[in-house]
């Protein structure tokens, strides 16, 4: 099944989740935040497919969320790097974090104790 496209929807909301809204997504920008920037290391964090994480780093660099750049080491290789754009979620993610450690660790924090 497709997925609905949100980038003409008139909520700011739906249109930012057409461009980050699966966790994937989210959570390269968190790596990208850390200061990974290759694509093994991605693929090494976060333990995805190579398929799976090639098309979201494709994505993001479409959208603008993150750009390519030679790699200082490399020249064969690419890096990604944050854009201003990508580096305007920190604050998303600093939120989901207070959110999932304040309502999604509590019941573990109750039973430890």
């Amino acid at each position: 099944m497709r997925r609905k496209r949100l980038c003409e929807d008139p909520c700011p909301i739906a249109r930012s989740l057409d461009v980050i809204g699966d966790w994937w997504s989210l959570l390269i920008v968190r790596e990208a935040l850390h200061g990974t920037c290759r694509f093994s290391d991605f693929q090494q964090r976060l333990g995805l497919a190579r398929n799976i994480l090639s098309a979201r780093l494709r994505k993001l660099v479409e959208q603008g969320v993150l750009e390519t750049r030679p790699s200082a080491e490399r020249s064969d290789h690419n890096e990604y790097h944050l854009t201003a754009k990508g580096r305007g979620l920190e604050p998303v993610l600093r939120a989901l974090y207070a959110w999932g450690k304040e309502n999604l660790f509590a019941a573990e924090t109750a039973s430890a104790a």
